[in-house]
């Protein structure tokens, strides 16, 4: 059948959409089988009836919808097109949907006769919308809390560098001091006694026998005394170039290196030593520390005698060192007083964060434990690449 043969009532019947028009009174005229069903009637429960009160008659919260407020009587009261999907259309049982409609007047011969309005259930649209827009939310605060969240490890990068500047400096400052306190007042000593001799041998020829003799003696004396002036300023190098770096790191390795270090911490201040240290044989020999990782293992352990020097007030340490499977773990323990964990998340806790970044650099971790009164554990957990055993 060709299309310009169609009824009107076969075009209505076969859109999806709903459409249903009004008279100048609102009352309806005709409604399709689409629009009569989205809002749970049947078509002819419809016609004669005032569809503003019908199914427009409430806003979505419920609230009373005047009519003289409604954009589909507008359209031909106050020849007011309209398209809109912002409101509800209710339901014969109650319920509302959104929907997205549009009103247009019906004009014959420059009358207004009534108006004709199309209508959607945009159920599905707007739980998409809303889920677009949670999404879009959930999306910019996640932005916002990493952002705020680098912001953040920022700052205390920053501040951990000009604490590490700091320290630095304080060190730099320490070697200086003590190199021209000791070594300086040394290496005056020993200038005096040089000049001294120079002198006295200056003034041999013109002594006497016996003089000759006396002086010669003092002299003796003198040299010996150089010689302990020059033992000191040895041990006094010596001394400065292990707090650089511990020759004993290069020469006997890792594991001699903290045993010695955690010795002259327990000595110098007055703890028990509890020392464990348990490493696996890999393969034909031991497993080697490589050079870079065995420093910051050694860096690390220095801090956490250092926390436990500067904090703990304790009487007791434990150290365990262990390496199984490739995973070292070293753990130093006190009993002192002990803090609340909050004390080492703390954005001054550089030394701690300090740490955190050397054992981060290599995959590794610092765990640290303690309570008031409990004491404090810190362990180091790192892996040693295998590429280095032998």
């Amino acid at each position: 059948m060709p299309l310009n043969f169609l009824s009107v009532d076969l075009l209505l019947a076969s859109t999806g959409e709903g459409i249903y028009g009004v008279d100048l009174d609102g009352q309806c005229v005709f409604i399709n089988p689409a629009g009569a069903r989205l809002i749970g009637y049947e078509p002819h429960e419809v016609l004669g009836r005032n569809m503003h009160e019908l199914t427009h008659h409430a806003r979505s919260d419920g609230s009373a919808y005047p009519e003289v407020e409604c954009p589909i009587f507008n359209a031909f009261r106050h020849s007011l097109p309209c398209r809109i999907d912002s409101e509800v259309f209710w339901r014969r049982d109650g319920t509302s949907f959104p929907v997205e409609y549009s009103s247009h007047s019906i004009v014959q011969t420059g009358l207004v006769l009534g108006a004709v309005v199309t209508f959607v259930d945009i159920t599905e649209r707007r739980r998409a919308a809303d889920a677009l827009q949670r999404a879009k939310d959930g999306l910019e605060a996640s932005v916002r809390e990493r952002t705020l969240a680098l912001e953040t490890a920022l700052q205390r990068v920053r501040e951990l560098a000009a604490w590490s500047d700091t320290v630095r400096e304080e060190e730099r400052t320490r070697i200086a001091r003590e190199v021209h306190d000791e070594l300086g007042s040394l290496l005056v000593a020993l200038k005096m006694d040089v000049n001294w001799m120079d002198k006295r041998l200056a003034e041999q020829p013109q002594r006497s026998p016996e003089a000759a003799t006396d002086i010669r003696e003092r002299m003796r004396c003198k040299c010996q005394s150089m010689s302990r002036l020059i033992e000191t300023a040895v041990d006094n190098v010596g001394r400065i170039i292990t707090d650089l770096r511990p020759s004993i790191l290069d020469h006997q390795g890792l594991w001699a290196a903290l045993e010695w270090q955690a010795q002259e911490f327990v000595q110098s201040a007055e703890l028990e030593l509890d020392w464990q240290l348990a490493v696996d044989e890999v393969l034909n020999g031991a497993l080697d520390v490589p050079e870079p990782l065995a420093m910051a293992v050694f860096r690390i352990f220095q801090e956490m005698l250092s926390n436990v020097g500067r904090h703990a007030r304790a009487h007791r340490l434990q150290v365990h060192i262990a390496v199984q499977r490739g995973l070292l773990t070293l753990a130093v323990q006190d009993d002192g007083q002990g803090a609340h964990p909050q004390a080492f998340e703390a954005a001054d806790a550089y030394g701690v964060m300090g740490m955190r970044e050397r054992a981060g650099h290599f995959g590794g971790r610092i765990d640290i434990t303690s309570a008031p009164g409990a004491g404090t554990r810190m362990c180091l957990s790192v892996a040693i690449p295998m590429e280095s055993s032998s």
